[in-house]
């Protein structure tokens, strides 16, 4: 068993059961915990006896609360800082996981209980079974600090309905059960208050097979969360548009009109102008590019860009910068390069998109679907 401070692993009749017990900080994975998660998901894939893996967050007063906030950034800004290694290495395995668990012969049923957001998502979202709670706060918001939804983001968020991806990616919007459901991000909506039990109670049935496994949880759900679904035909509308410039130009426009949508439309400019104008750009483009792509294309994309966005521009990296300031300094204002949506140049975003590597050195080169 993978038994760390930061990772609990056990089995308990035939299912696989790993909480991430790093409750300080909302469960972000550090490079050990991708490597545990790795090595342990690797070993019960080859174990006849598991039939089936659980995931979930633990709580600083207990089990459950945050299922998972997402990556170290204070530890990625260091590495990047000092000139560790680690932090490549950080990304290539973190995206190894990811494809792991998207093609995971065996169910994998994760307990998105709390604080579900980037690297959360992204050992989640591959799930057989992702299961929501009234607590769930649901999110890919690394535009903010000037990065992007990586970990799969393209290639989740672009299946979302309509373009409710792009929405996501560039607003960076949470998302309550209901609508993680309804967006395609989620399977089925249980009460926090019912967790411990169903877990529990996973452990000592016995199952003719991994499906059996997923049935008897899935059995427990509800097919719909408590809250109510927006109508997204104005995110539709204007996150369909070709540009940057035409998504903030239409809300900016519309949020001084008298019309039904001048709130939301406020709303949504406001949170795309605290954003990196340039990562803004970039995402655009990754999630649109994502539709066309396989899981394992869309990680070797995201593993060029995230290799780009800490060191290609070194010196002025908006993803340092971003981190600075939201994490580290905590001023809570990025001095982002360029500054405005309307200064980045079309040369400036399509270079993230250039790999640093040959094809056949590809970090990620081995993943397959």
């Amino acid at each position: 068993m993978t038994q760390t401070p930061e990772l609990l692993c056990e089995v308990r009749g035939h299912v696989g059961f790993i909480t991430l017990n790093r409750p300080k900080a909302l469960n972000a994975l550090s490079l050990g915990m991708v490597r545990g998660l790795l090595a342990q998901l690797l070993a019960w894939r080859d174990d006849a006896d598991v039939l089936a893996v659980a995931v979930r967050g633990s709580h600083k007063e207990g089990v459950f609360g945050h299922f998972c906030a997402g990556g170290d950034i204070r530890f990625l800004h260091q590495a990047v800082q000092d000139g560790n290694p680690q932090v490549e290495d950080f990304f290539t395995e973190e995206y190894t996981l990811n494809h792991l668990i998207f093609t995971y012969p065996k169910p994998y049923i994760a307990f998105m209980d709390g604080v579900v957001m980037g690297g959360g998502m992204g050992i989640s979202q591959g799930a057989s079974l992702r299961i929501v709670t009234e607590k769930s706060k649901l999110a890919m918001p690394e535009a903010l600090i000037g990065l992007f939804p990586d970990v799969g983001g393209g290639y989740f968020l672009s299946r979302c309905p309509g373009h409710v991806g792009e929405w996501l990616g560039l607003a960076g919007e949470s998302l309550a059960a209901s609508e993680a459901i309804a967006f395609g991000l989620a399977d089925a909506y249980l009460p926090a208050a019912e967790q411990a039990a169903l877990w529990d109670a996973l452990g000592t049935q016995g199952f003719a097979d991994g499906a059996a496994a997923q049935a008897f949880v899935q059995s427990r759900t509800q097919p719909q969360g408590p809250q109510a679904v927006r109508d997204t035909a104005a995110i539709d509308r204007v996150f369909a548009l070709p540009t940057v410039q035409a998504i903030i130009d239409t809300l900016e426009a519309e949020a001084a009109s008298a019309s039904d949508s001048a709130e939301w439309a406020q709303q949504t400019a406001a949170a795309l102008r605290k954003r990196s104008p340039l990562l803004l750009h970039v995402v655009l483009e990754q999630i649109r590019r994502a539709r066309g792509m396989s899981m394992a294309e869309d990680l070797r994309m995201e593993r060029d860009l995230v290799r780009n966005c800490f060191f290609q521009r070194l010196g002025q990296s908006e993803t340092v910068e971003g981190i600075r300031a939201l994490a580290i300094d905590k001023d809570q204002s990025p001095r982002w390069n360029p500054p405005r949506i309307e200064d980045v140049a079309e040369a400036d975003w399509q270079a993230f998109f250039t790999s640093p590597w040959p094809a056949h050195s590809h970090p990620l080169a081995a993943l397959k679907d």
